[in-house]
């Protein structure tokens, strides 16, 4: 079971997993996004189903997890990738859009956790792995809402496989934590600016990180971060927290942003599928800087991003 499956990562994750043997139960709302994720699967050799759900209703989740074991079977992986966010500054984002947000971000990840191991526990066997972030450790502006869902979802993996321990059982749990990704999210995400949102460089395909979530689901280890520049991030986030956030705020603000214009007929999916008659694929618009290394136009910017670092540096001094 893949939630997030019509676009993106998680759609991406559906194809290595049915090209590695497995059939797919795809779990998402949008109905055209599904169906073309469908038929993917199908090509590369497994049983897809479809299951429109919305992963913040923790009674779809349940149904979703019983009718993929009434159709394809017992549930052997499940994975947690659903996601949406707000890209603005808090102080515009307005309460319920940032509820709305944790709710699918962070409790769609507890929600299938929860049905996940209701199938899994009484066999003894399965694996769960559950999509964070590198800002599941370093938060930056303009993503509070997603910063603090992957925050939460890395505290809540941390205490539900403890307690997996505490039982001696064989169910698994992993967390794969994901770099900037060329998605659709960049496509669709709520935002509040006049400037179209991007990833921050270097960029990664969803192919990527999909292969990393199979092989996390195969040998089951505890967490995966993927990329070198993710794990320079994480491990300064921890040595010296203070110019991680003070380096986020003067340097990660404009680089979220491109110099093209946000179009007036941009789709949002906060609180409705963006692909519910039209699929946008699993890649978003930024093919030409997915190549997981720091390109040349963001090899440009490398004077003033190191002017950036050391105002940053002085300041938390």
């Amino acid at each position: 079971v893949v939630t997030g499956a019509s676009a993106g990562v998680g759609r991406a994750t559906a194809r290595a997993f049915a090209g590695a043997g497995f059939d797919v139960a795809l779990v998402a709302r949008g109905h055209a996004g599904l169906e073309a994720a469908a038929r993917e699967v199908e090509a590369a050799g497994g049983r897809a189903l479809t299951l429109p759900t919305d992963v913040a209703d923790y009674e779809q989740v349940q149904r979703a997890a019983d009718q993929a074991e009434e159709q394809l079977g017992p549930i052997d992986v499940w994975v947690n990738d659903a996601m949406t966010t707000v890209f603005a500054p808090l102080w515009e984002v307005e309460a319920a859009e940032f509820r709305r947000a944790v709710e699918v971000t962070f409790l769609g990840q507890v929600w299938g956790t929860k049905v996940a191991l209701a199938k899994m526990m009484p066999r003894d066997r399965g694996a769960i792995v559950n999509v964070g972030s590198a800002m599941a450790f370093i938060g930056i502006p303009l993503q509070s809402a997603y910063c603090s869902s992957k925050f939460a979802c890395r505290g809540f993996f941390e205490s539900a496989r403890a307690e997996l321990l505490h039982k001696g059982s064989n169910v698994k749990m992993s967390m794969v934590h994901l770099p900037a990704v060329n998605t659709t999210q960049f496509n669709w995400c709520k935002t509040v600016f006049d400037r179209h949102p991007m990833p921050v460089p270097p960029i990664y395909q969803p192919e990527v990180p999909a292969r990393f979530i199979l092989e996390a689901a195969l040998d089951g280890r505890r967490e995966k971060i993927v990329g070198s520049w993710n794990k320079l991030l994480v491990a300064a986030s921890k040595v010296i927290p203070g110019v991680g956030n003070h380096y986020a705020a003067v340097g990660a603000w404009s680089s979220q942003l491109t110099d093209m214009a946000v179009s007036p007929d941009r789709p949002c999916n906060l609180w409705e599928p963006a692909d519910d008659s039209t699929d946008h694929g699993s890649h978003g618009m930024f093919d030409d800087r997915a190549t997981g290394f720091f390109d040349a136009q963001f090899l440009k910017t490398l004077p003033q991003m190191a002017k950036k670092f050391g105002t940053a540096l002085s300041r938390a001094t």
